[in-house]
């Protein structure tokens, strides 16, 4: 397995080792000695999945403390861009986002610790999402902002996405006073 520093404090690309043969394949998606060896230390309580469209956005979601929520995200099928947002003011990186392509084929994985603001586009149909968290999800806690904000500079890939009501409505990240 390979975990791959991307510039912002914590953050991590993951890259499995597969290993495939006429009967299809086996990877280790989870070691907790070998994350625990580059300080993702996390205990996670709750898996969630999801099925969705091509061109469907879900995002920008947190969770605000303290039910602040680690995610260890993969695609299971399908493809997804995958966009996190910076949201802890002490980091150099605060407003700064990260994009990732996850695929099915690669199998590929990132590392978000608390202080993100987490999002993803489909690229196929029928996109099978797949994250453990370090918390459990609270209502009440949980929060998000604009996918579609400019001060962010995200470049999706696409004008009109799929997106929630909710996720119509987010507050831009200059109207976020952040707890992180």
């Amino acid at each position: 397995m390979q975990i791959i520093e991307t510039g912002f404090r914590g953050l991590f690309a993951i890259e499995p080792k597969v290993f495939k043969d006429h009967r299809g394949y086996f990877l280790e998606s989870w070691n907790k000695n070998t994350f625990s060896e580059h300080g993702i230390k996390e205990d996670f309580v709750q898996d969630n999945e999801s099925l969705s469209s091509a061109h469907v956005l879900r995002g920008m979601h947190f969770q605000m403390p303290p039910w602040e929520q680690g995610k260890l995200v993969r695609v299971i099928k399908g493809s997804v861009v995958d966009v996190v947002v910076d949201l802890r003011k002490a980091e150099p990186t605060y407003g700064q986002h990260f994009k990732y392509t996850l695929t099915e084929e690669k199998k590929n994985m990132l590392w978000i610790p608390p202080g993100f603001a987490h999002g993803f586009l489909t690229l196929e149909e029928n996109t099978v999402f797949f994250y453990k968290c370090t918390k459990v999800y609270n209502k009440e806690s949980e929060a998000s902002i604009a996918w579609f904000d400019p001060d962010l500079g995200i470049d999706w890939g696409i004008k009109e996405p799929i997106v929630s009501e909710k996720d119509k409505v987010a507050p831009f990240l200059k109207d976020f006073i952040s707890p992180f």
